[in-house]
C-alpha cells in the first residue's frame, strides 16, 4: 500500500485528537514505522509489554483473552480507528490479552521510544501530551460503554446497537467470535439475526 496514503489516512483518522501545522507534521512523521500483518498474526500477546500504539490504515484486529483454555473476544478494531493494549504501552507491564489481525491489516505504528522522544521536543511535547491523554480518554469511554451494555442491555440490544454502529462487520468476522463479544452462544445469535430478519 502507498505509504503517502497511509500517511494521510493517518492524519486524518487523528484529526479528532489532534492535528498538526505542516512544520509539526514533517518532524511528526520521522517517528512513525509501518507494519503489516498477516490474518491470524498478532499485534500483541499477553505476558509481553506492548511496544506499540497502532492505527489500522486497512483490516481488522480482535481483542481477546484467554480463560482457562478459552477465548473471549472483548473488542474489535476496525480501519481508521487506533488500537493498542494501552495500559501495557503505558506502563511498561505485560499485556493482559492478544490482539490478532482478522484479515491482512496494514498498520500506522508510534512505538513507545518514539513516543517518549516526542514529548521531549518543544515542538511537539504539548500536542503529543494532549494526544496522549485523548487517547487514553477514547479507550476509557470504550471501556465504559462496553460495560455498561452488558449491565443495561439485553443481548438482542447488545446485537441491535452493533447491526446499527458496525453492520459490515458480520461480513468480516466470524459469527463465533461476534457472538462471543456478544456473550452469547453462536446459536443464540443465529436465532436473534433470525428474529430481527423477520421484524
Amino acid at each position: 500500500m502507498d505509504r503517502q496514503f497511509q500517511l494521510n489516512a493517518f492524519r486524518t483518522g487523528i484529526a479528532q485528537f489532534v492535528t498538526f501545522t505542516e512544520r509539526e507534521w514533517e518532524v511528526f512523521i520521522q517517528h512513525l514505522s509501518f507494519s503489516s500483518l498477516n490474518k491470524k498474526e498478532h499485534f500483541a500477546i499477553e505476558g509481553k509489554v506492548c511496544d506499540h500504539m497502532a492505527f489500522i490504515v486497512k483490516g481488522a484486529l480482535r481483542y481477546y483473552h484467554l480463560k482457562d483454555g478459552q477465548e473471549i473476544t472483548g473488542y474489535f478494531s476496525f480501519e481508521n480507528e487506533l488500537a493498542s493494549a494501552y495500559k501495557s504501552f503505558l506502563r511498561r507491564t505485560p499485556s493482559t490479552n492478544y490482539i490478532q489481525a482478522l484479515e491482512e491489516t496494514e498498520l500506522v505504528l508510534i512505538s513507545y521510544n518514539n513516543f517518549q522522544k516526542m514529548l521531549s521536543l518543544p515542538l511537539l511535547a504539548l500536542k503529543i501530551e494532549r494526544f496522549g491523554r485523548l487517547v487514553a480518554e477514547y479507550y476509557i469511554c470504550c471501556y465504559d460503554d462496553r460495560v455498561t451494555s452488558f449491565i443495561t442491555q439485553s443481548p438482542e440490544e447488545r446485537y441491535t446497537s452493533l447491526e446499527k454502529t458496525r453492520s459490515d462487520i458480520f461480513q468480516r468476522v466470524p459469527q463465533h467470535f461476534i457472538a462471543n463479544f456478544l456473550g452469547i452462544t453462536p446459536v443464540s445469535l443465529s436465532r436473534i439475526r433470525k428474529r430481527t430478519l423477520l421484524q
